[in-house]
C-alpha cells in the first residue's frame, strides 16, 4: 500500500516548494523513519524563528541550519552517492567552520533542497544497505550508512537543545518542551531485513 506525507514549514502549513505529497512503495526502514521524525521535531523547534545576532560564542540558528544542510548532504548525498548540490554549504558550514550569521529564509531553503533530494535515496534503504561502507575521499572510512544515519539523527537533536537554548535566551516563548507525538508518528517496529 503507497503511503502518502506531506512537508511542512516550521509554521506547520504546507510550504509551496514541497506541499506535493511523497509517494513511496513501501513503508521506509525503521531507522529512516527516525531520521524523518526528528527532523519534524527539528523543525517544531524552530518554529516562530526569525534571524537573529550571536551569543557570545554559540552559532547563529542560521548557522545551525546550514551545518545541518551539511551533514545532510555529506552523509546521504555526497559520499554515498558522489552528489554534490550546494558547494556553498559544504565550504560555509562543515564542523569547526567559522562562525557567522546566515540568512535564516536562505538556510532553511538549502536544507529543504538537500532533504527532498535524499528522500529517494533514504527509501530505498534497507538492513543490507545500510550496513554499507560509506566511503570517505574515495577510501573505506569504517562507517556504515545505518551508522551514518544514526549519527545524523543524534546531531539533529543535539541542535535541537542548542536552538530551544538560544531561544529561551531571547525570550522565546510556547518553546517545546518535550518530545513530540512520536508513538503517533515513528512507533518502534523491528526492521525487516
Amino acid at each position: 500500500m503507497a503511503t502518502t506525507k506531506t512537508r511542512r514549514s516550521a509554521k506547520g502549513a504546507p510550504t509551496s516548494a514541497s506541499a506535493r505529497p511523497v509517494k513511496s512503495a513501501r513503508r521506509a526502514h525503521p531507522l529512516v523513519e527516525q531520521l524523518r521524525f526528528t527532523r519534524s521535531e527539528w523543525l517544531r523547534a524552530l518554529k516562530g524563528v526569525n534571524d537573529e545576532a550571536h551569543f557570545g560564542q554559540m552559532n547563529s540558528i542560521g548557522w545551525i541550519v546550514g551545518h545541518l544542510a551539511w551533514q545532510e548532504q555529506r552523509y546521504l548525498l555526497y559520499r554515498p552517492q558522489g552528489i554534490m548540490l550546494r558547494e556553498d554549504i559544504q565550504r560555509e558550514f562543515a564542523s569547526g567552520g567559522p562562525m557567522s550569521t546566515p540568512s535564516l529564509a536562505e538556510m532553511l531553503a538549502a536544507w529543504r533542497k538537500i532533504t527532498r533530494t535524499t528522500d529517494p535515496f533514504l527509501d530505498q534503504l534497507t538492513t543490507r544497505k545500510l550496513l554499507v561502507d560509506v566511503p570517505l575521499n574515495g577510501r573505506r572510512s569504517g562507517q556504515t550508512q545505518g551508522s551514518a544515519i544514526r549519527r545524523l539523527t543524534y546531531h539533529y537533536w543535539f541542535h535541537i537543545g542548542e536552538i530551544l537554548a538560544i531561544r529561551q535566551q531571547v525570550g522565546g516563548r510556547g518553546l517545546p518542551e518535550y518530545v513530540g507525538s512520536i508513538e503517533a508518528k515513528a512507533p518502534y517496529r523491528p526492521e525487516r531485513g
